[in-house]
């Protein structure tokens, strides 16, 4: 599934790469896969919590296209990436 224009389309084809159903990428390994570093909004919670309005469309289009729900961990120093039928409570 190409996302031509959307510039987490690196990260959308590393996830449609992925074998796990559950794992965890810190924000540098992230922006490794991207080639450039997360906006500085992306270290609110918000940003990776589909459940949110507020939750930017172009890193959610890239993860929910590759099918994975994203969540920041209560660390703040990575993020969570789990397949829908995986989640059974966040």
């Amino acid at each position: 599934m190409s996302m031509f224009g959307n510039k987490y389309e690196a990260l959308h084809e590393y996830l449609l790469r992925e074998t796990r159903d559950d794992f965890t990428l810190t924000f540098e390994e992230i922006e490794e896969i991207i080639g450039f570093g997360l906006p500085r909004a992306s270290q609110r919670a918000e940003w990776w919590d589909e459940a949110q309005p507020e939750h930017p469309r172009e890193q959610s289009d890239a993860i929910r296209g590759a099918g994975y729900d994203s969540r920041r961990t209560p660390d703040g120093k990575a993020v969570r990436f789990r397949k829908p039928h995986t989640i059974k409570k966040w």
